[in-house]
C-alpha cells in the first residue's frame, strides 16, 4: 500500500531523513515513534508531498486518497456538524448539483452515486463522530469561531475520520483530547477499514491499536511486529545483539591493528600488514543505540509540612460573574498524596487545579491550606509562553533573582539543561525540551504540591517513563490530570472523578473507570466504606508504604538484570572463549565457575527478595 524507498530529507543544512526505507502493508495499522526531534512529522510530511524529498521516494498505488489534518484550525461562522459534513467534497457537490441539474439521465447517476457513497446517513455519521470527540448536541450547532484551539482541533479530527481516507495519517490525535475521547478515538481506529499510520507517545494506543512498530532513530526506519510492549522486547533483544557485534567488532579491529603495528616495518610480513590495514579502513563501525543522556527529570525536594495540606470544606467554584461550576467540593489533601482527576474535558478539572492552586477563591464554603505551603503548578500555556528570544538560563536566571548562579544552573541541570544546553535558544528547543524547561521553571522552589495539568503533550515515551520514575522520588503531593492512563496507573494512588459539579472520590480502578466510559459495565457502590476523616493518617501512612514497596520493587528488578547480564557475560567466556570479555579473558574455567557460582547466589537472594516485596505490594492493594 505505502511504500517508502529510500528516501533523505534535509532542513536547513542537517539531514534528517537518512535513506529511510519501509514497507507500510495494506490495511495495516502502523504506529511511528521516534524520540522528540527525529523526524517524525518530516517523515509525515514527505509521505503526503508537503516536502519533497532530496533523494528516494514514496510509493503507492494510484487514485490512494491520503487524509492528514492540516496544521491550521478550522475557523469561521459553521457549526462543527456543518464543517464536518463540508469535509465530503463530493458529497457536497453532488448535493448541490442534484438541486439544480435538469438533465434526467444525469439527475439519474447523481442519484445512484449519493446512494454508494451513503451520503444520506451521514449526518448521522458526522454525529457519531463529534459525539465519541466529546460534542454534545447544544456544541455540534454553535459556530466554530466559539471553541478554544483545542476543540477546533478535535472538529479537524472529526472531519479526517468521517472522510475515510485509504492512508490514514495522525501526528499526534490524543494532545487535543480527553481520556474519555481518547478511548473512543482507539475503538475507532481499531475497526477503521483501511491503513492507518500514527504518531503517538501513547503506550496504551500503541499497545491497543496498532499491530506493527515504525521506529524512526538516527534517520532510519525500522519496522516491528506487534505493538510498543513487542516493540520494546525486541528492541531490548536488538540492542544485546549490536552491543555483542560491537564488541566482536572491537576486539577483532584490535587484534588487525595490533598485528599492523607489529609487522608493517617487517619485510616479510608487509604485504599482509597492508592488508590488515585495508581491511581496518573498510570497516564500518557497529553503531550502538542512541539514548539522549540529557534526559531528565529530578524534582527539588520539598520541606516537611503536618498533614493537612489543602482542605476544602463545602467549598464552591467558578469564574467572575457565573453561576460556580463545582459545589459541595468536600476534599482533602495530604502531604504525599497521590491523587488523579478524571472527567471530561469541560466538566471543571482544571477549574478545581486552580482553585487548589489559589488562582480561584472559593465563591462558598471554606478553603483552608498551610499557610507554609508552595505550589508548582504545570499548564501547557506554560510552555507555549516561554519566550523563544530567550535561553532556558535566561528564563530561570529571571524567576530565580536572588539566587547564585551556582543554583540556577543546578536547577536546570535536574532537568537535563547542563552546559550549553543551558544557552540554547528556546526557539531551537524540541516540544518535550520546551515541557522539561516549564517543569524546571515551576519546581525551583521545591514546592510540596505539585499539580500537573497534561505534562504528557509534548513527551516522547521514553520521557513519560522518566517522568513517571520522578515522581515516584518526589516527596511532595501530586495532582494529576492527563489522558495518558499508563502514566496515571504508575502513579496516583487515589482517584476523583469530576463531574455534574462536583468532585468526589472514586471507588473502583482505572480499569474499572475505562469500562464505564466504554460502557462495557456500570458503576457500582463501593462495596468498603469510605474511611471518615480521623483515619486519613492512617491510610497517608498505608500510600507511603505501597509507594515506597514499589519503588524497592524497581529497584531489586534493576539489580536482577543486572546480575543476569553479568552472568550471561561469563557464560559467553565459559563457552565461547574468543568472544570473551577482555576483563575476564584470560581467567580459568575454575575461577569463572567459581564468580558464577556466587552470581547465581546473589540472584536467588535477589528473586527471593523480589518475591517478598511483590507480596506486600499485593496486601497494600
Amino acid at each position: 500500500m505505502l511504500g517508502i524507498n529510500g528516501i533523505t530529507v534535509r532542513l536547513g543544512g542537517r539531514t534528517i531523513i537518512d535513506r529511510a526505507t519501509a514497507a507500510i502493508p495494506p490495511g495495516g495499522r502502523v504506529g511511528l515513534i521516534g524520540r522528540n526531534g527525529a523526524g517524525k512529522s518530516t517523515l509525515m510530511k514527505a509521505i503526503i508531498g508537503d516536502i519533497e524529498p532530496d533523494d528516494g521516494s514514496v510509493d503507492m498505488p494510484r487514485n490512494t486518497r491520503l487524509g492528514y489534518i492540516a496544521q491550521d484550525a478550522p475557523a469561521g461562522t459553521m457549526t462543527p456538524l456543518e464543517s464536518v459534513l463540508a469535509a465530503d467534497t463530493e458529497r457536497t457537490e453532488l448535493l448541490a448539483e442534484s438541486e439544480v441539474c435538469e438533465d434526467p439521465d444525469r439527475l439519474g447517476d447523481v442519484y445512484e452515486r449519493l446512494l454508494a457513497i451513503d451520503a444520506y446517513s451521514a449526518p448521522s455519521r458526522a454525529a457519531r463522530i463529534l459525539i465519541g470527540l466529546g460534542f454534545d448536541e447544544a456544541m455540534q450547532e454553535q459556530p466554530i469561531d466559539s471553541f478554544s484551539g483545542g476543540w477546533k482541533m478535535r472538529i479537524a479530527l472529526a472531519a479526517l475520520l468521517f472522510t475515510q481516507p485509504d492512508v490514514l495519517l495522525l501526528d499526534e490525535p490524543s494532545n487535543h483530547l480527553d481520556l474519555e475521547a481518547t478511548l473512543w478515538l482507539e475503538n475507532f481506529l481499531k475497526s477503521y477499514p483501511a491503513t492507518v499510520l500514527v504518531i503517538s507517545h501513547e503506550r496504551d494506543l500503541l499497545n491497543n491499536v496498532v499491530d506493527n512498530i515504525l521506529h524512526l532513530q538516527g534517520g532510519k526506519l525500522t519496522l516491528y511486529p506487534g505493538g510498543y510492549d513487542s516493540f520494546e522486547r525486541q528492541r531490548a533483544e536488538r540492542a544485546a545483539q549490536l552491543e555483542a557485534a560491537r564488541a566482536s567488532q572491537e576486539n577483532q579491529r584490535a587484534r588487525l591493528q595490533d598485528y599492523v603495528n607489529r609487522n608493517s616495518a617487517r619485510a616479510s610480513t608487509a604485504k599482509q600488514a597492508q592488508s590488515r590495514a585495508k581491511m581496518l579502513a573498510k570497516m564500518q563501525p557497529i553503531a550502538a543505540l542512541m539514548e539522549d543522556p540529557s534526559l531528565s527529570f529530578d524534582f527539588p525536594q520539598p520541606t516537611e509540612l503536618k498533614p493537612p495540606l489543602v482542605t476544602l470544606d463545602l467549598a464552591a467554584v467558578g469564574y467572575e460573574d457565573d453561576t460556580p461550576i463545582l459545589q459541595r467540593l468536600n476534599l482533602r489533601i495530604d502531604p504525599d498524596e497521590r491523587l488523579a482527576l478524571l472527567g471530561r474535558n469541560g466538566n471543571g478539572k482544571t477549574t478545581l487545579a486552580r482553585l487548589l492552586a489559589a488562582q480561584l477563591l472559593p465563591m462558598d464554603g471554606e478553603m483552608n491550606a498551610s499557610g507554609k505551603m508552595s505550589v508548582g503548578y504545570f499548564t501547557q500555556y506554560q510552555v507555549e509562553e516561554l519566550a523563544g528570544d530567550a535561553t532556558p538560563l535566561d528564563h530561570m536566571t529571571r524567576v530565580m533573582k536572588d539566587a547564585k548562579p551556582g543554583a540556577v544552573r543546578a536547577q536546570l541541570g535536574r532537568f537535563g539543561f547542563s552546559g550549553e544546553r543551558a544557552t540554547q535558544l528556546v526557539s531551537k528547543l524540541s516540544g518535550g525540551e520546551r515541557a522539561r524547561l516549564a517543569l524546571a521553571l515551576i519546581t525551583r522552589h521545591a514546592p510540596h504540591l505539585l499539580i500537573l495539568d497534561e505534562p504528557t503533550n509534548h513527551l516522547d515515551v521514553d520521557a513519560r517513563e522518566a517522568l513517571v520514575q520522578a515522581l515516584h522520588a518526589y516527596n511532595g503531593a501530586v495532582i494529576l490530570i492527563s489522558h495518558d492512563r499508563h502514566m496515571v496507573e504508575l502513579t496516583a494512588d487515589r482517584l476523583v472523578l469530576v463531574d455534574s459539579g462536583r468532585a468526589e472520590d472514586y471507588d473502583g480502578s482505572m480499569e474499572d473507570y475505562i469500562d464505564f466510559v466504554l460502557g462495557r459495565k456500570q458503576p457500582k457502590a463501593s462495596d468498603k466504606p469510605k474511611l471518615p476523616r480521623k483515619d486519613k493518617h492512617t491510610a497517608a501512612r498505608q500510600r507511603a508504604d505501597a509507594r515506597a514497596a514499589k519503588a524497592k520493587l524497581a529497584a531489586c528488578e534493576k539489580d536482577i538484570a543486572a546480575l543476569e547480564r553479568q552472568c550471561s557475560v561469563i557464560d559467553k567466556a565459559m563457552f565461547e572463549p574468543d568472544q570473551a570479555a577482555p576483563e575476564i579473558r584470560n581467567l580459568s574455567i575454575s575461577d569463572l565457575s567459581a564468580r558464577r557460582g556466587k552470581l547465581t547466589k546473589q540472584l536467588e537472594e535477589k528473586e527471593a527478595e523480589w518475591l517478598v516485596v511483590s507480596e506486600q505490594i499485593e496486601a497494600h492493594e
